[in-house]
């Protein structure tokens, strides 16, 4: 029975809002082992090893409804009963060092960071920065040992698949095996870095974590005009390493920066990628769903709290009262979403302080459209009378005038982002009782919880064109004051490379998340990309990387096993299945079909007939399959909330409906059967036999070289090249046509043996 994993949880989701740090009835607090062991100030809850008289297990189980626990919501079910009983049957075990906050104010995530002492440890030799002290303490303190380094061919394609998202290609792949020279692996991570492929592969955890999508959701699902360029916001900021104080600001305020421009602007539209309804049964309600999306989503993405939480009423977990919430509502209360109607609107990019130009824009638009139905009304007019001169000459005057106003007022990018009317004037912002817009309680003003805050924040006065306030707020996040964004991403950063954060909840920095397993690494971590990073996500992928931690081998080890099945003291490196976009993105570059053209509009990648049966108007849903203009990295694939492309869904896609901390890995039968039998693993595998034909000549022995070192980046062993021989021959035997036929019928078989493989579809 494993407490963290088993226990811990249940005790969060059934217990802890009325036994935790912040409310202890009957003086009994189950948000740690030794609390529980404890019992509350009438008597022990548990007897270890005897399930049978322990009062908990009563109450859980108890008929009266006086004495049963929860005393509201779901009860608990059998087999969490019988989960529980287990883990007292068998001593109620719960790890020596768990972490026990006292009192919310003590409460890890809200100290400032530190920057703490580098611990001393015996094998000197081992690490080879400081992250492998903190790494290597903790594991000589449990009496585990290291695993040993991964061989140079493995860590060079863990690096690939990172960093870029897609393996090395047969070159490649052959430089690396030799590159074993100092320094060749640091210099591989920088070449890497500088790629472009690594804003697309990073661009993507992001995306994750801001609730990307391009559809708004609901019955109706409409596109999301210009969102696409808020995507390529993302890419070009991780591939020119933007600071990340910097990328923080410009979304949260990019439009009331000093030196906004459209880019900025366009990186507000994070606020504005959530679900959203164009025909809502209440409009207020509707508003204000809208807010608290916004906030929810800043709380996550960059504070790691879960603030909706205290929409209704107090937060249950976290020292966050209701007042706060709508405090933070405050702040974006202003922004107003571009629409007419109910339609959904982009709007040209511009900072506030150009509002002027705005409004020159729109009068153009207006004299555009005006013009060219003139236009239209002459080409009518011109066809009954083509060689009218007087027609053509007023035609000819109308085009240059036209022509003159796009000339003289160019127009700047569109983008789909919320607005500040210009000048301000926000409204007053209520509590909401019970969150029901229609019961509205006292004004707030703009301000933060008071847990985060040493002392009150500042707010910046209006200014002639925004209120400024979520600019103040911004400056605010990235202050030297605010204890939690540089955690929170670099716990993000370690996860993308390591599997897991060393806060295991990275969403969720709060009293009932997880407790960090490495504490002072996370803090050396933090105190690091501020000070000596300046903030630099590229420094910091580097400095993982160069790690020795990074660099072990994934290999199983039976003792460290059991004494750490889940690797929480980073004893190895975790195997892992790629994300669904690194599987499609290594097909596409393996087969040779890659397209790698850099941002623009979404393109649509294959989707079943069978998936759109049930539309009336099923090119309106997905326009036709266009297999040139859809061999792009799948960073760029339409995502509609109703209708995601059914690879991207059976292979885990994050719910894009909110901040997504991590995806899901399920295995189920529907991965093998895409894998094996999809369209996309179909066009693919011929594509691949084509390349091997066009590039590894005649013969098999060739053609297998070539294919493992594309697909794998290694030569095939002796047993594995002897058995895919042995499959080509029968493979031709069983295919029908002329020998040429029958000889790319069995490369494409075999080709897609090798996108199946655990080896192709997992880092390693």
């Amino acid at each position: 029975m494993d407490y963290a994993r088993d226990v811990r949880p249940l005790l969060k989701a059934k217990c802890v809002s009325c036994h935790g740090p912040l409310r202890q009835k009957a003086g009994l607090r189950l948000d740690a082992g030794k609390l529980i062991h404890q019992g509350g100030k009438d008597a022990a809850v548990i007897a270890p090893g005897r399930a049978a008289q322990s009062e908990m297990l009563a109450r859980v189980q108890s008929k009266d409804p006086e004495r049963l626990m929860p005393p509201s919501g779901a009860a608990l079910s059998e087999d969490q009963v019988a989960l529980l009983r287990r883990w007292i049957d068998e001593g109620a075990a719960f790890p020596a060092d768990e972490r026990i906050a006292a009192t919310p104010q003590q409460h890890w995530a809200f100290q400032p960071v530190r920057s703490p002492a580098v611990p001393e440890v015996k094998d000197k030799a081992w690490p080879l920065n400081d992250i492998d002290r903190f790494v290597l303490a903790r594991l000589e303190a449990a009496g585990l040992r290291p695993n040993p380094p991964a061989e140079a061919r493995v860590l060079a394609r863990r690096a690939y698949l990172d960093l870029m998202g897609l393996p090395p290609t047969a070159a490649e792949a052959q430089a690396l095996a030799g590159a074993t020279q100092a320094g060749a692996f640091a210099a591989l991570v920088e070449r890497l870095l500088a790629s472009p492929s690594y804003g697309e592969r990073f661009a993507r955890h992001w995306l994750d974590v801001v609730r990307y999508a391009d559809s708004n959701g609901y019955e109706r699902d409409g596109a999301k005009p210009e969102v696409w360029r808020y995507r390529d916001y993302v890419i070009r900021a991780f591939n020119s390493d933007k600071p990340f104080d910097r990328f923080l600001m410009e979304q949260i305020a990019g439009d009331e920066l000093p030196d906004a421009d459209a880019d900025t602007v366009i990186a507000t539209g994070m606020h504005r990628l959530g679900p959203w309804d164009d025909e809502p049964a209440d409009f207020a309600v509707d508003r204000f769903d809208q807010l608290d999306d916004i906030v929810n989503t800043v709380g996550q993405a960059f504070l790691g709290l879960t603030l909706g939480c205290a929409r209704c009423h107090d937060h249950k977990f976290d020292p966050l009262l209701q007042r706060e919430y709508y405090s933070m509502v405050a702040i974006f209360d202003p922004l107003k979403r571009p629409q007419e109607g109910r339609a959904d609107l982009a709007r040209y990019a511009l900072p506030a302080a150009q509002s002027g130009r705005l409004r020159a824009l729109e009068q153009r638009d207006k004299t555009l459209a005006a013009g060219q139905s003139a236009l239209q009304k002459l080409d009518a007019r011109l066809k009954l009378a083509p060689a009218d001169a007087v027609l053509m000459a007023e035609r000819a005057a109308q085009a240059a005038e036209l022509a003159r106003l796009e000339r003289e007022l160019p127009s700047p990018p569109r983008g789909y982002f919320h607005y500040e009317p210009s000048p301000p004037a926000p409204s007053v912002t209520r509590v909401l009782l019970r969150g029901n817009p229609a019961t509205p309680g006292d004004a707030v003003e703009p301000a933060v919880p008071a847990i985060l805050a040493r002392a009150p924040v500042s707010f910046l006065a209006p200014d002639a064109h925004t209120t400024r306030r979520r600019l103040s707020l911004a400056r605010w996040m990235v202050s030297a004051d605010n204890p939690l964004v540089a955690r929170v991403i670099v716990n993000r950063v370690w996860q993308w490379h390591f599997g897991e954060g060393l806060v295991r909840t990275p969403n969720d920095f709060g009293l009932v998340g997880e407790a960090p397993t490495h504490p002072e690494l996370l803090d050396h971590l933090a105190d690091w990309f501020v000070r000596e990073g300046r903030w630099s996500l590229k420094k910091l992928h580097a400095y993982l990387c160069a790690s020795r931690t990074y660099q072990m081998s994934s290999a199983p080890n039976p003792t460290n096993a059991a004494a750490d099945a889940a690797n929480r003291l980073c004893w190895r490196q975790t195997p892992r299945r790629l994300e669904v976009e690194a599987i499609r993105d290594s097909m596409l570059l393996v087969s040779g079909r890659l397209d790698a053209r850099l941002y623009g509009p979404a393109m649509y990648p294959f989707i079943p007939p069978e998936a759109l049966a049930h539309h009336a108007d099923k090119a309106s849903i997905w326009p036709a399959y266009d297999e040139a203009g859809a061999s792009r990295r799948t960073v760029y694939a339409f995502v509609k909330r109703s209708l995601v492309v059914p690879m991207l869904e059976v292979f885990d896609l994050c719910d894009t409906t909110r901040s997504a901390p991590r995806r899901a890995v399920t295995t189920v039968p529907t991965q093998a059967l895409t894998l094996y039998n999809g369209e996309l693993t179909r066009r693919q595998s011929l594509h691949f036999a084509d390349r091997l034909l066009r590039e590894a000549g005649a013969g098999d022995g060739a053609r297998i070289r070539h294919a493992w070192l594309l697909a794998l980046a290694r030569e095939p062993l002796a047993s594995e090249a002897a058995a895919a021989g042995a499959f080509l021959e029968a493979e031709r035997h069983r295919a029908p046509g002329a020998p040429a036929e029958r000889d790319r019928a069995a490369l494409a078989q075999l080709c897609r043996v090798l996108f199946n493989l655990n080896e192709f579809v997992y880092r390693e």
